[in-house]
């Protein structure tokens, strides 16, 4: 930490000059946003490595029953959206406190991956995901708060851009390292094979909290802003909710959950994708590597187009992608073209909608209370995407698959309407950081 606290200065000082501007000018993309996405993207290796697996280790090997698994599930998707709450009021209440939590949040993932090796049942393994999921919870608010610090309100589309590109990185690598590993034990037993996948991703787990604490500053700060310059009161939790009273930040939490109560989960839209378009069952791991490197290839670029357009603008459209992606599904096309279309508009939609989100949202509460902003939006967007996919496995049993798309697919459009009139007045504005 005292590494970091050391180079902080002289990095984002060093980031300040990019080749073909003037000197003293402050860099799109800042060295913390840089150290941000190191760590992220190798947190996301030890993470996908698990992700990869788990279902066949917990039905499989442990044989748990797919009823079982979806708890588990359920548990991966909810615990970490409530949490994220409690993550960024806890980030704002000092100067180094988005770092700490940061990587608290960190290190209990970290913590959690070797456990996997100790338990067997369904409760016992519900609790250590929870625990891991609680880490994701608190480290995602007080992460994005630090990338929006650190870079100047013009650039925040750009930078979150960068940071979810080395992101989704780890996304693709982790699945592949997962593979090569389990390739690497297939002489032994399932337990032991598994076994090696959760200690490689516990070690490269532990490997992202130390790029944390050694080459991310311990005091996040705004652009420009003065040292030693001192910090305002800390806010309360009250404070906190009380950011809802501002109207810019309201109606983009609102237009969020709107979009996310529409929005099918990946797994559910992954095996839609299989069933609908005839998919050889072979193919299936692969889907998410499709979507995870079109997002990488266009979040950079997306970014910086938000930066021009405006982010709400950019946010809206991305989900317009994802209607696109949907109506292909609906449609008489199939095979291989039909299925790489889909996963292109799938990528596109996050690269379009992801980064951008937390960009615009920084935009729209002051400095001191960024984690807390991140959260409120963040976490009403996950709630709503789990009720979405709540809704749309009991439509799924009830109608049918192809059906239950086929609502969800007009109630994004009803959605997106509003969601569109909800941000209207943000739409017109002449520069992207009035978002």
């Amino acid at each position: 930490m005292y590494l970091a606290d050391a180079r902080s200065t002289k990095s984002d000082r060093a980031a300040a000059v990019v080749p073909g501007t003037r000197p003293g000018r402050r860099a799109a993309v800042p060295g913390t946003v840089l150290a941000l996405g190191a760590v992220s993207l190798v947190t996301d290796v030890s993470s996908e490595m698990v992700s990869a697996v788990l279902p066949l280790y917990v039905v499989a090997a442990l044989g748990l029953s797919p009823l079982g698994f979806g708890v588990l599930d359920g548990i991966n998707n909810g615990v970490g959206a409530l949490v994220r709450l409690l993550g960024g009021h806890l980030a704002d209440r000092g100067g180094r406190g988005h770092k700490l939590v940061a990587g608290i949040g960190y290190g209990l993932s970290a913590l959690c991956k070797p456990l996997l090796l100790l338990v067997h049942t369904v409760p016992l393994i519900g609790a250590v995901l929870a625990v891991d999921r609680t880490g994701k919870g608190l480290r995602t608010a007080p992460r994005d708060a630090m990338i929006s610090l650190a870079t100047e309100p013009e650039h925040r589309g750009r930078a979150f851009g960068v940071h979810r590109a080395m992101d989704t990185t780890g996304a693709l690598i982790g699945p592949l390292l997962a593979f090569a590993v389990l390739r690497f034990a297939d002489d032994r037993s399932e337990r032991t094979s598994y076994g090696a996948v959760f200690t490689v991703s516990g070690c490269v787990a532990v490997l992202g909290v130390l790029l944390l604490v050694l080459f991310v500053p311990a005091r996040a700060a705004r652009p420009g802003a003065a040292a030693g310059t001192p910090a305002g009161p800390r806010p309360t939790l009250r404070d906190a909710l009380a950011l809802l009273a501002r109207p810019a930040l309201r109606r983009l939490t609102l237009a969020a959950v709107l979009l996310g109560l529409t929005t099918v989960s990946d797994s559910f839209l992954y095996l839609l994708l299989q069933r609908e378009l005839a998919l050889p069952a072979h193919l299936f791991p692969l889907l998410p590597l499709g979507t995870a490197a079109v997002f990488l290839t266009l979040a950079v670029p997306l970014g910086m187009v938000a930066d021009r357009i405006g982010r709400r603008a950019l946010f809206l459209l991305g989900h317009a992608v994802l209607l696109g992606g949907y109506a292909v599904l609906l449609s008489p096309l199939r095979g291989a073209g039909a299925a790489v279309l889909v996963l292109l508009l799938h990528g596109t939609f996050y690269a379009a909608t992801d980064g951008v989100l937390a960009a615009a949202t920084a935009a729209t509460v002051p400095d001191g209370q960024q984690g807390a902003g991140q959260a409120l939006v963040g976490t009403g967007q996950a709630l709503a995407r789990f009720a979405c996919s709540l809704a749309f496995g009991a439509a799924w049993s009830l109608w049918g698959g192809r059906t239950a798309l086929a609502a969800t697919a007009v109630a994004l459009t009803a959605t997106a309407v509003a969601a569109t009139l909800l941000l209207r007045p943000a739409l017109p504005a002449p520069a992207p950081d009035a978002d």
